[in-house]
């Protein structure tokens, strides 16, 4: 999936799925593959609209593929029955909490990025942290639920004071030194979101216009993910940009 071939990614996952009929991470995994393919299909994963808040608010609302969005959709409704007969056997554990994390995280993310719908995607964003911290209270080294508390510490940071005021009112973590905090762990010790984490390092190194750390860690993933037009991309782009 990390070098966008998906078609591959759904071969791979629906195999498991059909193994392993009552692992929850098989369909929500699956449902990431289609909403990335969807993202790459949209271009909504280019740099400036992350490093540039104001082509972020001024961003066009996208077309998604209907097709697409209930395939998706029924991924991670499957994943959702999974996740909660464990749960209602076994409240501890681990996959299954992650599982539920993964599909709020995906589902904020279809709200925010497809459907322009950022305030729904902030409860969903919410939701999953709340959810991870529960989980990493028992499971402290699943690295890759760390990702959920840094999205959200991070991302809202780099709301005015008065957004985060209000944000800090409604339960919402907006420190952004912890946010990278969360993000670095999962880069670094993470093992399905650990390459999603780097990239949004780097996304962090461009905002805070440190572009050789931002490089650095981009030229690490265009080697992992040789396929990966987006990292190749970007690259180009700082590259450009060091020339002038």
């Amino acid at each position: 999936m990390y070098n966008l071939d998906f078609n591959a990614a759904h071969q791979v996952f629906t195999a498991w799925e059909n193994t392993h009929s009552d692992d929850p991470l098989g369909p929500v995994s699956n449902a990431a593959a289609y909403l990335f393919a969807e993202f790459e299909h949209l271009h909504v994963l280019e740099s400036e609209l992350f490093t540039d808040d104001a082509k972020y608010e001024e961003r066009a609302k996208p077309t998604p593929d209907p097709n697409q969005k209930q395939a998706f959709e029924s991924e991670l409704a499957r994943a959702d029955r999974l996740a909660s007969d464990i749960l209602r056997r076994d409240p501890n554990n681990a996959d299954a909490q992650f599982a539920q994390v993964l599909a709020l995280g995906l589902r904020g993310d279809y709200a925010a990025l497809v459907e322009k719908r950022d305030m729904l995607g902030l409860s969903y964003m919410k939701k999953g942290r709340v959810l991870a911290e529960h989980l990493l209270q028992t499971y402290p080294n699943y690295y890759d639920a760390y990702l959920a508390v840094g999205i959200e510490n991070y991302l809202l940071s780099l709301k005015p004071a008065p957004a985060r005021w209000v944000l800090r009112i409604t339960g919402a973590e907006t420190d952004k030194q912890v946010g990278l905090e969360k993000l670095r762990l999962t880069a670094e010790k993470g093992h399905y979101l650990l390459p999603y984490a780097r990239l949004l390092l780097a996304v962090a190194a461009l905002r805070d216009n440190n572009r050789e750390q931002a490089r650095s860690i981009l030229e690490g993933l265009a080697r992992e993910f040789p396929s990966n037009r987006l990292y190749a991309k970007e690259l180009a782009k700082l590259q450009t940009a060091r020339l002038h």
